[in-house]
């Protein structure tokens, strides 16, 4: 796609110092960019590059100044490098229509401008609204209803019953709806507890690949509007996860934690089940999460505790062999001097 300077900041509400008939057709980073590329700078630090740079125009934030080149000045780089990426290079699926090679139950409801691709499967009573977009080896379970413009990439698999709103991504590889991991008699019996739940995953919302949701054992794991959870994410059963919470790689959360809305939580950590953690508090990477979070904190480390508190406990880790040597050192100071002290008494 080309397009104009002038064409770009109308898009974005942006406004041109330089030529406004400029013509871009790709967009890269600010190292590797070009004559007819466009690029950007979201990071301070990356200012000085403006003057290198060989692009031949540059998104940039308000106050940013740079003698001969073409800017594009936008309240937010970063936020307008994604209206952009998304206009300039959208997704296109390459196929249209209902391939004659995927399996759809003849009383599932599939409205217009919906995309099978070959090799998926559409069960009993599964109600696929428009314009969604069915990549090969998708899976879609009785009863599930998936919203306007949802995309599921190749082998995702939404098990009976659950319900995808509008504009949900599901990549690769993503299971919606499998058991949540419930027995009796743990350890002795393990005596299986039916789930009979569902899943709930509302609009706007993207999963990674090889992602898993486990469904309620009883109600609804419940994914709201806006959620962004990365590759490789454990969410179990009865989960709460509330609005434009982000959820990085390789988390566990546990049966029944509830997370509120405009939460981040940093890879690799755990939570264990049955918790809340409160609206916009942040969990630091690897950290391991066995009681309430309080709305608006960060909390670091295993077990948790302050970040700030954390983090004087990491610097002082270092010094440990240090301070230990110092204290065996006291310590025998301190009994020579006590030694001293008795033999003057016993004089």
């Amino acid at each position: 796609m080309r397009l104009t300077l002038s064409k770009i900041a109308d898009h974005l509400g942006g406004r041109i110092e330089g030529d406004p008939e400029v013509e871009v057709c790709h967009i890269r980073g600010i190292d590797e960019a070009g004559e007819g590329d466009l690029t950007f700078v979201a990071n301070p630090k990356y200012r000085n590059r403006i003057e290198t740079t060989k692009a031949s125009a540059v998104l940039v934030s308000p106050g940013v100044r740079a003698a001969g080149k073409n800017l594009v000045i936008v309240d937010d780089p970063y936020v307008a490098l994604a209206r952009l990426l998304s206009f300039m290079y959208p997704d296109e699926a390459g196929f249209r229509g209902v391939s004659d090679k995927a399996f759809v139950a003849d009383d599932a409801y599939v409205d217009k401008g919906v995309t099978i691709f070959p090799g998926v499967y559409v069960g009993h009573k599964a109600r696929i609204e428009k314009d969604v977009v069915l990549y090969p080896g998708v899976s879609i379970g009785a009863d599930v209803v998936i919203g306007e413009g949802s995309i599921f990439y190749s082998h995702v698999s939404v098990y009976r019953g659950c319900v995808i709103g509008k504009r949900v991504i599901l990549h690769a590889g993503v299971v919606v709806g499998s058991d949540g991991f419930g027995f009796a008699n743990p350890g002795e019996g393990n005596i299986k507890v039916p789930q009979v739940g569902v899943v709930q995953i509302d609009d706007e919302c993207e999963i990674g690949a090889n992602t898993t949701i486990d469904r309620g054992t009883l109600g609804k794991t419940w994914i709201k509007r806006g959620v962004k959870i990365d590759n490789l994410v454990q969410v179990g059963h009865n989960v709460v996860i509330g609005e434009n919470s982000i959820v990085v790689a390789q988390v566990g959360i546990s049966g029944s934690a509830k997370i509120g809305k405009g939460v981040l939580i940093g890879g690799q950590a755990g939570l264990v089940g049955h918790i809340t953690v409160g609206d916009y508090a942040m969990i630091a990477a690897k950290s391991g999460i066995h009681k309430n979070v309080a709305s608006g904190t960060v909390v670091s480390g295993y077990g948790q505790m302050p970040h700030r508190d954390w983090l004087r406990m990491q610097a002082t880790l270092p010094k440990l062999p240090e301070m230990r040597k110092n204290m065996l050192s006291l310590l025998q100071r301190i009994g020579t001097i006590e030694q001293t002290v008795e033999k003057m008494n016993e004089r």
